[in-house]
């Protein structure tokens, strides 16, 4: 059980902290950059649940959805701030597991089910909360590409299910992006390649 009675402690002045299992590492460690990105994707996240609580009750799902993956992430991080120990042993800390990131999956095929096949890249854009989905689909890419770098430097002390399960995730904020648009009748925002170029549309 997490207990804070200070939230300042002067520790991280000098530029380092510590991590999950006592060591203290430079604030610049990839570790600490992995589930500092993980921090700033669940923040944004948590504007798209703020959204989604403002655009009506047809969206609550969405917003009690997100707010579960939101616990997600947390996990995530923790997992990610303890190095996997050689002679860990089974449920010793906590780890991300498979059927995580098996539940996003499922999630995706859900909502996925009706939105029509693209033909083109789509803009970040449309109602809202689709941009703040769209927003967060790009801080969780980015925090799995700071993870799966860790992965690579580390990977017997990386749990790699964590760096699957935020994959996942950012293809099931991609969806409800898209979904949420379909929904709003806006549709799709679409690239047009070279739009603002002089000879746009001459092909």
């Amino acid at each position: 059980m997490v207990r804070l009675s200070k939230i300042y402690t002067r520790f991280g002045d000098g530029g380092r902290c510590m991590l999950g299992d006592g060591a203290t590492v430079p604030k610049s460690h990839p570790r600490v950059e992995a589930y500092g990105e993980v921090d700033e994707a669940n923040s944004t996240i948590g504007v798209a649940v703020a959204e989604a609580r403002r655009a009506g009750a047809e969206y609550a799902p969405i917003a009690d959805l997100l707010a579960g993956v939101q616990n997600d992430l947390f996990d995530v991080g923790a997992d990610l701030c303890a190095p996997v120990a050689t002679d860990e042993s089974p449920n010793a800390r906590l780890r991300v597991r498979p059927e995580q990131a098996e539940r996003i999956e499922t999630l995706i095929d859900e909502y996925n089910a009706d939105l029509g096949v693209l033909t083109s890249f789509v803009l970040p854009g449309g109602t809202p909360l689709a941009a703040a989905l769209h927003l967060a689909r790009a801080t969780t890419r980015r925090a799995e590409r700071a993870a799966t770098h860790l992965r690579d430097l580390e990977p017997e002390r990386t749990n790699a299910a964590a760096c699957v399960y935020l994959n996942r995730l950012s293809d099931l904020l991609f969806v409800l992006a898209r979904w949420v648009n379909r929904a709003a009748g806006e549709g799709d925002v679409l690239w047009t390649p070279g739009k603002s170029r002089a000879d746009a549309g001459s092909d």
